[in-house]
């Protein structure tokens, strides 16, 4: 069984996420989506939240891929998470040139600690490329329409966080 782990924040998920987990499923047979616990980025979103979020979000894709998607919280390395989850491959979404700098560091960094495991990265569709989960928050904090780059349920959340806080 080919599985591939596309970690990140999801904080929240975008359009441009599910671009790529749409395209990453097609790779594999299970697509583990790694919900990394990053507390030092402070997410607007629990990571229960978030979870939910990407499962919502991935039920009907996984239905129409037929790949297994399934959401796995990790707060450890990310070649530690691929071995956890059986994951052979990293799947990595690039928006930019700085994406890809930042990305080509990690990816050296994680083929010196186990060089088994292989990085794909799949580019973001044009129309995807300028969306960033920072972006999208800025702009719903602010009280702008975000739902070019969100799903409705996002949105909702979205506008009840910040109506709340």
């Amino acid at each position: 069984m080919r599985v591939g782990l596309y970690p990140g924040t999801f904080d929240p998920i975008t359009h441009g996420h599910i671009d790529i987990i749409r395209r990453g499923a097609l790779l594999v047979d299970r697509l583990v989506i790694g919900v990394a616990i990053n507390r030092d980025k402070g997410p607007l979103f629990s990571l229960e939240e978030r979870v939910a979020m990407i499962e919502s979000e991935c039920s009907l894709l996984s239905e129409e891929t037929g790949t297994e998607i399934i959401a796995h919280p990790f707060e450890n390395l990310l070649i530690d998470c691929a071995h956890d989850v059986g994951a052979q491959l990293i799947i990595r979404g690039l928006r930019a040139v700085a994406d890809f700098e930042y990305e080509f560091q990690m990816v050296g960094m994680n083929r010196a600690l186990d060089d088994s495991v292989e990085t794909v990265f799949l580019m973001a569709e044009a129309r995807h490329q300028a969306i960033a989960s920072k972006l999208v928050k800025e702009i719903a904090r602010l009280g702008g329409d975000v739902s070019k780059f969100v799903s409705p349920e996002v949105k909702t959340a979205l506008e009840n966080r910040f109506k709340a806080g």
